[in-house]
């Protein structure tokens, strides 16, 4: 009998030690299995301005904190600010994960930049890339861009095929039109290409209609999607650094300060004015235009402005020097650090626009504001 229990005993021992043996093994099989791969979907749509360059740049830090597969950029895009393609272009080429430019529909002007700057393209079918001539916004519009930007910016796209192992000789024939290639863009036009064309001629890697399809060429097909989806603070970056918002804000607050001055006491025109210039000097200085220089000079004007309304009245020496270095504070605050003369000149010129803008509608302000003052001080 005592044989019969010992034998009991031990297999009642063998089947919790090939239990145990059991769970440690599904176990390991667990933490063997690789975790389900994680892709990015940034979209890259609208106008490129200097407000998507954070909100990339967030876009690739947190990629790599989730340890993502890809980061996808989902580019449809007419261009927008060659300064603002150029940090997004340095923000890809330095990624720490791996980047692929989904170019549906267009990735026009800066658009172009940004797609060669990542690692791998793919277009969708009736997709276009390329028409990247720099031009330079100015008081009669837009204009060609000198030479020297010219120059500049082709060599920047070539620089870029370089890294990606593209052919630059196309990527610098986007951005000049002097720039021949034979057998695909005679000279004096500008090179677009389709999505067979970009991938005949080795810009484009592959063709993808969809998101799934793109996904499945990538071997991600099981991916786990995030759409990043940009923030209200990056919003608000962006609309207000949009030109033509930027713009107004320009004009509202120099119409104000004008206003102030040439009426002074009313109070809110210069409040409305000063909040203006705020909201757009803020914005640029989030995107790292404005600087300490444009601070001090813009702070300087409205100091001498301020001495010419409660100090000095009239208009003299302190409100035109106040004026001026308010002018060039705002003009800096538009091409940020490393800008050239020409392109300070152009900036300068913008605000100078807004000025006459506010000149003239101060005109009509001040036409209606001693009228209505007079009317409401009965008793003075």
């Amino acid at each position: 009998m005592g044989g019969h229990r010992a034998r009991g005993e031990m297999r009642r021992a063998m089947a919790i030690a090939a239990g145990v043996l059991a769970v440690a093994a599904a176990a390991a099989s667990l933490r063997a299995q690789p975790s389900r791969s994680v892709v990015f979907v940034v979209p890259v749509d609208g106008v490129i301005d200097l407000g998507l360059a954070p909100f990339l740049q967030r876009a690739l830090d947190e990629a790599v904190a989730a340890k993502a597969a890809a980061v996808v950029l989902e580019v449809n895009t007419f261009g927008g600010r060659v300064d603002a393609a150029v940090l997004i272009r340095d923000a890809l080429l330095t990624a720490r994960v791996p980047t692929v430019a989904f170019v549906n529909r267009r990735a026009i002007s800066a658009g172009a930049l940004i797609s060669l700057a990542t690692e791998r393209i793919a277009m969708a079918d009736g997709a276009t890339i390329g028409a990247a001539a720099p031009v330079q916004a100015g008081p009669a519009g837009t204009q060609p861009a000198s030479e020297k930007t010219v120059s500049y910016l082709r060599k920047e796209f070539r620089a870029t095929a370089e890294a990606r192992k593209r052919p630059p000789l196309l990527a610098e024939a986007m951005v000049d039109a002097d720039v021949e290639v034979p057998g695909v863009k005679p000279k004096g036009k500008l090179l677009t290409l389709t999505t067979a064309e970009a991938l005949e001629h080795g810009v484009a890697d592959f063709q993808a209609d969809d998101l799934p399809a793109l996904l499945a060429r990538l071997d991600l097909a099981d991916a786990e999607v995030r759409r990043l989806l940009i923030t209200w603070a990056e919003t608000l970056v962006r609309f207000l650094t949009h030109p033509i918002v930027a713009s107004l804000l320009l004009t509202i607050g120099i119409l104000g300060i004008l206003t102030e001055v040439q009426a002074p006491g009313l109070g809110v025109p210069g409040l409305v004015g000063l909040a203006s210039l705020a909201l757009f000097f803020w914005g640029h200085w989030l995107t790292r235009l404005a600087g300490w220089e444009e601070v001090l000079l813009i702070v300087a004007g409205l100091v001498l402005l301020g001495v010419e309304i409660f100090v000095l009245p009239g208009f003299g020496v302190a409100g035109t020097l106040g004026l001026l270095a308010l002018l060039l504070g705002l003009g800096l605050s538009l091409v940020g650090p490393g800008a050239t003369w020409m392109a300070v000149f152009w900036a300068v010129g913008r605000v100078v626009l807004s000025l006459v803008v506010g000149l003239a509608a101060g005109l009509v302000l001040l036409k209606l504001l001693p009228e209505r003052r007079l009317r409401g001080a009965p008793g003075d």
